[in-house]
């Protein structure tokens, strides 16, 4: 995803020009009065950096004031999770919501914050799917061979991640559930796809954007997709659920705030997130990367959240997984 995520880069950059700050405390009906901040809890490059600078650029252009993406990675995306929970509920402060905050409910058993209450639904802004790649070196060529080579040499092929509750963590979880696999899990504090490349690593679940050039220029083999569909960006990839019936995992962002945030506010970003995904140039974009817009109210984005909850829940305590 090299050459779209500078694109990217420029186009956040240059979209729109810095605006001086105006006073801190604005009223609904005024706002944003100066730049917004959007925490995302991966690094550069991920699947919800280069997303979350599309939404950032789009904003920008719509409401007249910067909205500026700020990576903090760590901690399972828990380091930005908190840094929204605990900020003033002004609007400034916005949380890409992504399902790690949904897995991390269950995950992680102390936190100094609470996910669910202390984080008021927005909007959601687009649904990927991932794709299960492997290292070309791996003799696996379809879902079937690969579930055949790794039982008959169980605990020997790695899963790759970025991190311990990530989405490429939980839907490989999901995978080895539903297929009885033994696979190590690897989880990385930093780059980690040169591991997959060389061999070290054989397998991963990682989200289609930042996977369709590593596929496109032959460094990784696509072996299916995770949604309950085939998707046109990759027409000859199955979806895993043609060879694990009902097997079915979407990463998903969106947006969130603190609680206290005001409802007018609230409705402001909604309306404007809407309004962005209906967009038809916006849409295009959104497909090419693999995706698909997600639309509706902050009550149908928290209903949405909450049934994502209670899914990965039943993953994690299977799995027995432990963020420690």
């Amino acid at each position: 995803m090299e050459l779209p995520r500078r694109a990217l880069l420029r186009a956040a950059a240059g979209s729109v020009a810095a605006l001086a700050a105006r006073p801190r405390h604005a009223r609904a009906d005024d706002y944003p009065t100066r730049p917004v901040h959007i925490a995302v809890g991966f690094p550069p490059g991920t699947s919800s950096d280069i997303t979350a600078r599309l939404l950032g650029q789009w904003l920008s252009e719509r409401l007249g004031q910067q909205f500026i993406v700020e990576n903090r990675p760590g901690a399972g995306t828990n380091i930005a999770a908190e840094s929204v929970a605990h900020a003033a509920s002004d609007g400034y402060a916005l949380l890409w919501v992504t399902q790690s905050n949904a897995i991390n409910q269950t995950l992680y058993k102390s936190l100094n914050f609470d996910f669910s209450h202390d984080i008021r639904p927005v909007a959601g802004v687009i649904r990927v799917p991932a794709v299960m790649i492997v290292t070309p070196s791996l003799p696996a060529q379809t879902v079937p061979e690969f579930i055949a080579y790794a039982k008959a040499n169980p605990g020997k092929i790695n899963m790759a991640s970025p991190g311990i509750g990530s989405a490429n963590h939980i839907f490989g979880e999901l995978f080895k559930m539903m297929t009885g696999t033994d696979l190590v899990h690897v989880p990385y504090r930093a780059a980690w796809f040169n591991d997959l490349f060389s061999g070290q690593t054989q397998v991963t679940f990682n989200p289609m954007p930042a996977s369709l050039g590593f596929i496109k220029a032959g460094r990784v083999r696509a072996l299916g997709v995770t949604s309950a569909q085939r998707q046109a960006v990759l027409p000859d990839v199955p979806t895993i659920a043609e060879a694990v019936p009902g097997y079915e995992a979407t990463a998903w962002f969106g947006i969130g705030v603190p609680k206290d945030t005001p409802a007018g506010i609230v409705d402001t970003l909604n309306r404007t997130i809407n309004a962005c995904l209906a967009d038809a140039a916006n849409k295009t974009r959104l497909n090419e990367l693999g995706g698909q817009e997600f639309p509706g109210s902050p009550s149908q984005f928290a209903d949405f959240i909450n049934a994502e909850i209670a899914k990965w829940a039943r993953v994690v305590q299977f799995a027995g997984v432990n963020p420690e």
